[in-house]
Order: structure tokens, then sequence, then C-alpha cells
């Protein structure tokens, strides 16, 4: 009973890595396989490490991520979790602290505006954006306008508020519903909208998963990255590493994949089942690599 747990001696440790449908997928995969010291392996949290949940505040980690991350940690040169939520709430809900072998981890919060990094046990972060707290105290009117649209509530993520649709009698048509007036909300108040799955989050402009992991990756001066999401926000992710390869750093395109969100998978070069996917993948890698 309980969630199962992989050791060294499960099938899933013990199989041959799935291979990318892409040569650059493949030549990003046999970079990291090769140096797995210089390699940095970056995800999404929400979709990626864990599963979707009607509300986000019940929202953790997959019971065998963090035993899987502690496994690779130690073979490459860092792990990073990069979301949208703020860097202290994600490392609650990922159970990332004070866990052996993920010294090597940092979560990238708010886009990377925040960064917690394992070593330290801190959230380094600057001033928020003063539009947020403006937007955050006219959306509850901008909702009230909109009545028919029961069952969309408001999620505060100190740097960013996020309006959700998912518990909505007609989620998809509430999202659609919203997008124009919020998109007009932030645009007064000089933030950006960010839609995702059967959410809309108003925040600052000039960061992204895309920036986020582009500065990552140069400040450690990684030979290879792999980054897996599940999500349109996790599209600028998608499109550094196109960028890092055009650079001549190999690079892994991974989606954990949905039946709600299409594009990354067709971005992909490597696409697994969800959350419990992702963790399959990161134990075969943690097996395939060798420690430093």
């Amino acid at each position: 009973m309980g969630s199962h747990s992989e050791n060294p001696e499960s099938p899933d440790v013990t199989e041959p890595l799935p291979t990318p449908v892409t040569p650059a997928g493949r030549d990003g995969l046999d970079a990291i396989l090769t140096r797995p010291d210089r390699a940095v392996i970056a995800l999404d949290f929400d979709g990626t490490l864990a599963p979707i949940v009607a509300d986000p505040e019940q929202a953790r980690a997959h019971p065998d991520a963090v035993p899987a991350l502690a496994a690779l940690a130690p073979k490459v040169a860092s792990v990073a979790v990069v979301t949208g939520r703020p860097a202290g709430v994600a490392v609650r809900h990922g159970g990332f602290a004070g866990v052996p072998g993920l010294d090597h981890l940092v979560v990238l919060g708010h886009y990377g505006a925040e960064r917690w990094d394992a070593r330290t046990g801190t959230v380094n972060a600057p001033a928020p954006h003063p539009g947020v707290a403006a937007v955050r105290a006219e959306l509850p009117g901008v909702l009230d306008g909109i009545g028919a649209w029961h069952g969309t509530w408001i999620e505060e993520k100190g740097r960013a508020v996020a309006v959700h649709t998912r518990r909505a009698e007609d989620p998809q048509a509430a999202f659609e519903a919203l997008r124009d007036p919020l998109t007009d909300l932030a645009t007064r108040h000089g933030l950006i909208v960010e839609p995702g799955r059967m959410v809309l989050e108003l925040r600052p402009p000039g960061m992204d998963k895309g920036v986020a992991l582009l500065e990552y990756v140069r400040e450690v001066h990684a030979e290879a990255v792999l980054y897996a999401g599940d999500d349109l926000g996790d599209l600028p992710a998608f499109a550094a590493v196109d960028k890092l390869r055009s650079d001549g750093v190999p690079g892994l395109l991974v989606c954990s994949g949905s039946a709600e969100v299409t594009e990354l998978a067709e971005r992909a070069d490597l696409v697994v089942d969800g959350p419990a996917g992702v963790v399959r993948l990161l134990r075969r890698l943690a097996a395939h690599c060798s420690a430093p």
C-alpha cells in the first residue's frame, strides 16, 4: 500500500533511457551522459515534478521526485527548479530542504526573480513590483463584474497574482471570458498576463523561465542542459534551450505530457507521461550517469 518508491533494483532504473525523437535531443542526452558534472537539469514544478490539483496550495511533489533528484543531483553540475511560484513555497511543497544529496539544488522562483539555494537555505529576492499590489486591490471588483463566472478564485503569489478557472462550471469558457479584462487590468498597472492550464497569472514583465534558465546556465558555465516542463509558461524555457543549442551548448527538451496542453509536446525532443514519467526519467538518468 502507499506510493511506489523505486530503488536501484527497480526495472525503471535498469531499463535503457528513452531515445529522443530529434537529432538535437539525442545530442543533448549524449552530452549529459558523457559529462554529467557539466550538465544542468532544470525542471518546472507544477505539472512536472508535482501533479496538477484543483487547489495549488495542496500541490505536492510526486512522492518519488525527491529521492530521484537526490540520486541524480550529486552526479550533475546542478539541479534547478524553475517555477512561477514563490521560491519558498516551491521548497515547502517540494520537500527540498535539508535533503542529503540535494546541496546542488536551487529553486528559481517567480520566474527567476527569487532564488533559494540549498547550500544556504535562504531566499534572495528584490523588492516587489508596485503594480502587483494595485492589481491585487482591484481584482475582486473585476471578477465581480463578470458575475456569471462562479467558481473562479484568486491565488496570492507574493510577486504575482493568479486567477484560476479550474473549479468553474465551464472552466474553458471562464478562462476565455476573463482573458481580455485581466489583460486590460494588467496593462494599466505595468504587468503582463501569462496564460496557463486554466489559470491566468498577472505578473511583472521582463522575467520569464527562459530568461531565468539562460542566466543560470551561463552562471554555472554548463556544457549541457535538460529542461522539463508541461505548460505554456515553459515555452520561453524551451526557446532558451534552442538559443543555447545555437550557441553550441547541447540541450534536451522534455515535455511532461498532458491532455490539456499540446504545444510543448509538439516542441519537445522527448515526451513522458506526466510527473510519474519525469520521475522515471530522472531515475534512469541517475543510473546511467557516472558520479564526478
